[in-house]
């Protein structure tokens, strides 16, 4: 009964079925194992955050450039504030409103942006208070630059003067006339009666859309996976069930001959 497993066209089958189920498990063993490491991230991320909390803070250029490890590190900077800038549509507690940043000028001549802090509403310069004059020094989280489209950071363009969409050296260096760091820093302590903005993780360690993507992913190949065996499964059957009735004369031996009902 089983002899048909031996014809060229079952074998091909059987090997399709072979080596895609492997292949479905890997993939989603794999992509599993890509949800548990940003998973492992993200823990390592929050435990990094609180560590920082009780760091002392460090010299700007001992932690540059910005990457995973030092992202989110308390900093000092020294300088005079200079350019000050709005960046809009930023939510902070669930409400819509736009960070002030001000650029300090460090004593090499480039420049540090800094958000003083957040306000809520549209972002209008008459709102924005002043930064201090003089020397200041500033203490803050050391940040990476923002990419344009990424996590809620808007791509819009067009701005009216006085604004940007993204805080990044590449963003601020047409504005400003004079070099800028590729990072920002934001103050743990906001300026008069700003709310202070708090760090963001670094890149990839948050559990964002693509964690739960890989998550998705994981379940379609196992899904895959039992589909290919189910339809094995349900091929053989209806395999047997024509061998079988066959064998009692109740499946045709040859093909039926079409019949021509246009009489051509």
């Amino acid at each position: 009964m089983y002899r048909f497993l031996l014809t060229p066209r079952w074998w091909g089958i059987n090997v399709f079925v072979l080596l895609a189920i492997p292949f479905c498990v890997f993939m989603g063993s794999w992509q599993l194992s890509r949800f548990e490491a940003r998973m492992q991230d993200h823990r390592s991320a929050d435990a990094r955050a609180a560590s920082d909390r009780q760091e002392a803070a460090r010299p700007l250029g001992d932690l540059l450039p910005v990457d995973k490890a030092t992202s989110g590190k308390p900093v000092t900077a020294t300088g005079r504030y200079a350019q000050q800038l709005l960046v809009p549509d930023r939510d902070l507690d669930g409400r819509s409103g736009f960070y002030v940043l001000t650029l300090l000028r460090t004593d090499d001549g480039r420049a540090l942006p800094v958000v003083r802090g957040w306000l809520p509403g549209e972002a209008d310069p008459a709102k924005a208070p002043a930064a201090p004059s003089g020397e200041v020094t500033v203490t803050g989280a050391l940040q990476a630059s923002e990419t344009p489209g990424d996590n809620g950071v808007s791509a819009q363009g067009g701005l009216p003067s006085g604004q940007t969409g993204a805080i990044s050296a590449a963003s601020l260096v047409n504005l400003v006339p004079y070099d800028v760091y590729d990072a920002w820093v934001t103050l743990e302590r906001a300026d008069s009666g700003m709310k202070a903005v708090p760090a963001a993780a670094p890149a990839g360690t948050g559990l964002d859309l693509k964690a739960f993507q890989n998550l998705g992913y994981t379940g379609e190949w196992f899904v895959f996976a039992g589909f290919v065996v189910f339809m094995w499964f349900r091929l053989l059957r209806r395999e047997i069930e024509f061998v079988r009735d066959a064998a009692l004369g109740l499946a045709p031996d040859e093909e039926p001959v079409p019949v021509d009902v246009g009489g051509k």
